[in-house]
């Protein structure tokens, strides 16, 4: 039973790591996005825009986000 829980708290871990980065992600997006913004850069704008809705939906569809609508 040990190697179950072992396995399940690794994979919880990888999971909590795989938020964790996508969200730091994000907020840098964001701050490119401000910058894209005020330099008048169209181009980057839209590159990181449809890369924060990418991101979005990624978080939105993983398993631990589930976890949060339901706790």
């Amino acid at each position: 039973m040990s190697i179950i829980y072992d396995a399940l708290l690794s994979l919880h871990a990888e999971m909590f790591l795989d938020r964790a980065v996508a969200q730091f992600r994000l907020e840098k997006i964001k701050e490119e996005i401000d910058e894209a913004l005020k330099n008048g850069d169209q181009d980057a704008f839209y590159t990181l825009t449809s890369e924060l809705n990418s991101i979005r939906g990624q978080i939105e569809n993983s398993p631990s986000s589930n976890q949060k609508k339901y706790a």
